[in-house]
């Protein structure tokens, strides 16, 4: 069962993405990534999260990553995602039974400018509006006790309020 865990912020997720980050590059040399960040819940400071690292590679071109990573990555214990209906986007896990005992890291690669890339507003945003971030965190715990066993369902329920603050963070963007 992958049950959806919230724990509070950890200040070691940090240091934790930038370890697997260096392990990475070490290990893809030779495939070109424009940048590797922190994405997601565990980027910002002080907000509780699924204890799970999320990076976000930029990429130049998401068909050659498609050809390569895969590979690449489950050489680092990634699995792919091949039916992912995202077609914008990969997506790599890497803790997942039977290689682990849950959830450590998932990989999200797109192309600059995309729309997975234009979320980092939302980080941006959540770390410079306590406030915002605060309901955020509220919204997070209280939809894990309701969905606390379908992912899926979580994730669509906290889509109204990214949207929201994605209109607000990225004014210029139709979302």
């Amino acid at each position: 069962m992958d049950e959806i865990e919230i724990a509070e912020h950890n200040p070691d997720w940090p240091a934790a993405f930038q370890r697997e980050r260096e392990r990475i590059l070490s290990a893809l040399a030779d495939f070109p990534i424009i940048d590797i960040v922190h994405f997601g819940s565990t980027a910002i400071k002080g907000m509780p999260a699924k204890p799970i690292i999320d990076m976000l590679f930029i990429v130049p071109d998401l068909n050659s990553a498609k050809a390569a990573l895969p590979a690449k990555l489950d050489r680092l214990g990634y699995d792919y995602w091949a039916d992912n209906p995202k077609t914008d986007r990969l997506f790599f896990v890497r803790g997942m039974p039977p290689r682990g005992e849950k959830r450590t890291h998932h990989i999200h690669v797109s192309e600059p400018g995309s729309d997975l890339h234009g979320r980092l507003a939302f980080v941006d945003y959540l770390y410079t509006h306590p406030e915002e971030a605060e309901a955020y965190a509220r919204l997070k715990r209280k939809l894990a006790e309701t969905y606390g066993n379908d992912r899926e369902a979580y994730t669509q329920a906290k889509s109204d309020f990214i949207d929201r603050v994605m209109m607000i963070a990225r004014p210029d963007k139709p979302q």
